[in-house]
C-alpha cells in the first residue's frame, strides 16, 4: 500500500476528491447491496460527479467528534495503544481501492491490526449483542485489510452514550476476494460510465431521466421478451399500493373519527394527532383571470415523460 495524501488540515472538498478517485471502505457495503441508506447507482452518480456527494448527517458528525474518546475507552479497557491514521492509503495491487483508517494497533499475538471507532444509537444495541458485528462494518474493514495487508481490525463502539463494546475481527480471504471482485467490476463501470443494474432507488430514477429526457412520439418498439415479467411485477405492485392505501386511509378514517374534535390522542406509546393548520397559497387561477397579461409573461414551459402501463 501507498499514502497518497495525508489528511491532517486537508480541506473537505479536497478530501471528497480523493474519495471520487477510488473506492473507500464505507463504499464497499453500498456496492455490495447491503447498505440500508444508499443504492449502487446513488454510489455510481456520485463517483462519476453526476451527482454531489451526500453530506453527512449529524450522527456521521457527532461520530467524528466521538472517535478520539472511544479510541481512548479502548486503550483503557484492552491495554492496545492504538495509532491514529492521518493518510489517504491507497491498495498497490488494486490502485482502485482507498482507505481512510481510525487507527493502528497491534494484536498481541498476530501482529499489525486496524482499528476502527463506531458510535451507534441505542436503538440499534440489538445488532451488537454478542460477538455481531454490523454487516456493513464487517466489509468497511475487510476492504480496509485488502488495502492494507493487515491480519485483523478491532471495532470500538459507543452505543447510546452510555455502552462500549469492542470485538474483533479476523481476515476474511474468501470476503475479501468477493469484495475486490465487486469492487473492480463497479470501478470499470464507474470508468466506462456504465451504470449498476438500475433499482427503485431515487438515484436510479434521476438517472434514468437524465439518460432519456424526451420520447419520440412517433416511435413504437416491440420490447424484449424479458419485459413479460416486469409488467408483471409493475401491475400486481400497483395492485398491492392500492390495497395498502385504502387500508391506510380507512385507518386514518377511524382514528379521526375517535379523535372527533380533540387535536390529539394517546394510546400507550404513540401520539395521535389531527391539529388545524392554516398557510396561505397563491391563487395562480384568480391571477390568471385578473391579470392575464403579467401572468402570460410570467408563464415557463416545462416537459417531462409521463410512465403507463395499460392493456392494448
Amino acid at each position: 500500500m501507498i499514502a497518497i495524501a495525508s489528511t491532517k488540515g486537508l480541506p473537505h472538498e479536497k478530501w471528497l476528491a480523493y474519495r471520487r478517485m477510488g473506492i473507500g471502505g464505507s463504499d464497499a457495503s453500498v456496492i455490495c447491496g447491503v447498505n440500508k441508506y444508499k443504492s449502487p447507482v446513488e454510489l455510481w452518480m456520485e463517483k462519476t460527479g453526476q451527482q454531489p456527494d451526500a453530506e453527512a448527517g449529524e450522527a456521521a458528525h457527532w461520530g467524528n467528534m466521538l472517535e478520539p474518546l472511544v479510541r481512548t475507552e479502548f486503550s483503557r479497557q484492552s491495554g492496545i495503544e492504538v495509532i491514529p491514521v492521518h493518510q489517504i492509503l491507497q491498495s498497490s495491487e488494486y490502485p482502485f481501492m482507498l482507505a481512510n483508517l481510525d487507527g493502528v494497533c497491534r494484536h498481541p499475538e498476530y501482529g499489525k491490526c486496524i482499528f476502527e471507532a463506531k458510535t451507534a444509537s441505542a436503538y440499534k444495541s440489538a445488532e451488537w449483542e454478542g460477538a455481531a458485528v454490523p454487516y456493513a462494518y464487517v466489509l468497511q474493514v475487510q476492504h480496509y485489510m485488502a488495502v492494507t495487508g493487515y491480519v485483523g481490525a478491532f471495532v470500538a463502539v459507543l452505543i447510546g452514550g452510555n455502552q462500549f463494546q469492542w470485538k474483533y475481527i479476523e481476515r476474511d480471504e474468501g470476503l475479501i476476494a468477493m469484495l475486490i471482485r465487486m469492487e473492480q467490476d463497479f470501478w470499470e463501470r464507474v470508468q466506462n460510465g456504465v451504470p449498476p443494474n438500475l433499482d427503485g432507488s431515487e438515484a436510479s430514477v434521476a438517472y434514468i431521466n437524465k439518460r432519456y429526457p424526451e420520447g419520440t412520439a412517433s416511435s413504437i418498439i416491440r420490447l424484449p421478451d424479458a419485459a413479460a415479467d416486469l409488467i408483471c411485477q409493475y401491475k400486481e405492485a400497483c395492485e398491492q399500493l392500492a390495497q395498502v392505501t385504502e387500508q391506510k386511509q380507512k385507518a386514518t378514517n377511524l382514528l379521526k373519527q375517535m379523535l372527533g374534535a380533540n387535536e390529539t390522542g394517546t394510546l400507550g406509546d404513540n401520539i395521535i394527532t389531527w391539529k388545524n393548520v392554516s398557510q396561505e397559497r397563491f391563487d395562480s387561477k384568480l391571477f390568471e383571470t385578473e391579470q392575464p397579461e403579467i401572468h402570460e409573461r410570467y408563464m415557463s414551459k416545462t416537459t417531462h415523460r409521463r410512465f403507463i402501463v395499460r392493456a392494448a
